[in-house]
């Protein structure tokens, strides 16, 4: 059965848009229903600021929840609300920010340009690159929300999702130490709870006997569908590539592609800016993002607009470090 596609679908590859049919029940005749249905649920949660809510956006959730308008709005909800509880990690929310530029120059997240076997975006953090000294935790979380931010604008990718690749080679005790279960709940609430995106796996690469300990304790706070997902390959590489193929992967995952250059997500989001390590007051321009991701002018004006509205006032809140928290962490050596 032929379905004709609305605006809101246009630039999607019939391929993408099929699979979006079979996969994620979405139907063109009954999108702007759909979109509407969830809008209207927005009165019933009036402790929440639902900074936005035009059609685009709320399909983007739509698509992350396959198209179940209950969970659909849950998501929208707790989008807003992980952003109201945690002010402090949004208030300068750009690549520019100097704490998200750190991050992202040292590679947290790399993106690879290559997709997977089935059209989804690959992700890699190579774990043992974290200098604490350098960049905190929360900062490396941020840049991995903005990145998600900006790469969510692809419809392709709402519908196809994203593979996670963590690799622990080299990461040490004392830097596993630092890992607080403050930490890692604020991480697992803000990807996994909050954010519409769809995750098609998270593989652990290289991981120490530590690692595993630390997934043991964190295991609770994982939906069933997000442990399922999580797959531990220590250094058996060929059980990776049952799952992506290697030439979707660089060498560095025994991969046919050539080594990851560390800086080049960071020089697609911050463009000109990548090289000046000067603190920056300016939104970032993401007229070569627009580029890397094939967005037209207007839509791009449109995008960035409501990327940089800031959630509450500048000069509102102290800025607090979310790393001072007392909590234990969770490895300690007695």
């Amino acid at each position: 059965m032929r379905y004709t596609m609305t605006h809101l679908q246009a630039g999607l590859s019939s391929e993408t848009t099929e699979k979006a049919r079979l996969e994620l029940n979405e139907n063109p005749d009954t999108l702007h229903q759909d979109i509407q249905q969830v809008r209207d649920m927005i009165i019933t949660r009036p402790d929440i600021g639902f900074l936005r809510t035009d059609d685009d956006f709320i399909l983007r959730f739509l698509r992350a929840r396959k198209f179940n308008q209950i969970e659909t709005f849950k998501l929208l909800a707790q989008y807003f609300q992980y952003r109201q509880q945690n002010l402090d990690m949004f208030q300068s929310f750009k690549a520019d920010d100097p704490g998200i530029k750190r991050a992202l120059m040292d590679g947290f997240p790399g993106v690879l340009e290559t997709p997977d076997q089935y059209g989804r975006k690959i992700l890699i953090l190579f774990a043992s690159n974290w200098d604490q000294s350098r960049n905190s935790f929360t900062d490396i979380l941020r840049a991995i929300l903005l990145s998600l931010e900006v790469l969510i604008e692809d419809p392709e990718l709402q519908i196809n999702g994203f593979m996670l690749i963590i690799d622990w080679s080299n990461f040490s005790f004392k830097q596993a130490s630092k890992l607080t279960p403050t930490m890692l709940k604020l991480a697992i609430e803000g990807l996994q709870d909050s954010f519409p995106a769809r995750f098609g796996g998270i593989h652990f690469v290289n991981q120490p006997w530590y690692i595993h300990a630390l997934y043991t304790i964190i295991k609770p706070f994982l939906k069933d569908k997000t442990r399922k997902r999580i797959f531990l390959h220590g250094n058996n590489l060929n059980s990776l590539h049952q799952l992506i193929y290697p030439e979707c992967l660089p060498s560095e995952f025994g991969g046919t592609l050539p080594p990851y250059d560390m800086g080049m997500w960071a020089r697609t989001l911050l463009g000109p800016d990548y090289n000046d390590e000067t603190e920056y007051t300016h939104t970032y321009d993401a007229l070569h993002v627009k580029e890397a991701l094939g967005i037209s002018d207007k839509e791009c004006s449109d995008k960035l607009m409501k990327r940089s509205q800031s959630v509450v006032e500048p000069g509102t809140l102290r800025h607090q470090d979310r790393e001072e928290d007392t909590a234990q962490p969770l490895l300690a050596l007695d």
